[in-house]
C-alpha cells in the first residue's frame, strides 16, 4: 500500500536515500493512472501552473529535464513548449509527503499560460468585493 511506503519514509533521517524508481512505484497515481503537479518557477518560487503527469511522462521529464504532462483534453503527452516555444526546463523534482502530488521547480522560458501571462493563476480572488479579478494582460 503507498500510504504505508511514505509513512515509513517519514521516520528516515536527513540525507537518507531511496531508490527513485522505486519511489515511483509508489506514488498514487489516481485511476486514470494520473498525478498532479504544481510547476514552480525555480528562482521568484511563484506557481506557474497546475497539470497531471503520467508515468510515462515523469520519466520522460526526468530522462529529458524538459517538463512533460499529460494533457487530458487532447489525451495525450505534452511536452510544455513544444507548440509554443515556452519550455520548462526541470531544475528540481520533490514529491509530497503522502505521494500524491509532484512539485517540479522550472525555468520558464517565456510564458507559462496558454493565455501568452506568465502563469495561469491571474484569476485573483477579492474576497472583500466578492469578485474575481483579471491580473495582467493577456498579450
Amino acid at each position: 500500500m503507498n500510504r504505508d511506503y511514505f509513512k515509513k519514509l517519514e521516520h528516515a533521517s536527513d540525507n537518507t536515500s531511496f531508490k527513485l524508481d522505486e519511489v515511483i512505484e509508489h506514488l498514487a497515481f489516481n485511476d486514470q493512472g494520473l498525478i498532479p503537479v504544481i510547476t514552480q518557477d525555480a528562482t521568484s518560487k511563484d506557481v506557474l501552473m497546475f497539470a497531471w503527469m503520467n508515468k510515462e511522462s515523469l520519466n520522460l521529464t526526468l530522462s529529458t529535464k524538459r517538463v512533460t504532462y499529460w494533457s487530458r483534453s487532447r489525451n495525450q503527452l505534452w511536452a510544455k513548449g513544444e507548440t509554443s516555444g515556452h519550455i520548462q526546463a526541470l531544475v528540481s523534482m520533490s514529491f509530497d509527503c503522502d505521494g500524491d502530488v509532484i512539485l517540479c521547480q522550472v525555468n520558464q522560458s517565456g510564458a507559462a499560460c496558454h493565455t501568452g501571462r506568465p502563469d495561469c493563476f491571474y484569476l485573483k480572488v477579492d474576497i472583500e468585493r466578492q469578485k474575481v479579478v483579471i491580473s495582467g494582460d493577456a498579450p
